[in-house]
């Protein structure tokens, strides 16, 4: 299934949690931070500006994004765990 946001709204896939640390100590889920990056899946069609135009966006499909832990909403899609966030929401595109 395909998800199409609305508006400025940006669907992202958060990346792997890391298990082991630097000095390899394996983690449990328990104790794993959230992953703060993620790729952009899908992008909605603009935020509406007064003269009644969209705004286009800074990130695009497939790029590799950098946000808050606590950013945006989580949603489950056929087994995906997914995010819904503004495109203000986002830090910076990692290149």
């Amino acid at each position: 299934m395909r998800i199409e946001p609305l508006g400025d709204k940006i669907v992202v896939k958060r990346m792997a949690a890391e298990e082991v640390t630097a000095g390899g100590i394996l983690l449990p889920g328990s104790a794993q931070e959230k992953p703060a990056q993620g790729k952009v899946l899908s992008v909605g069609n603009g935020r509406m500006l007064p003269d009644g135009s969209r705004a286009g966006f800074q990130v695009s499909e497939g790029d590799r994004v950098l946000f808050s832990s606590y950013a945006g909403s989580e949603i489950e899609i056929d087994g995906n765990h997914l995010l819904i966030m503004s495109e203000a929401e986002i830090l910076a595109v990692l290149a």
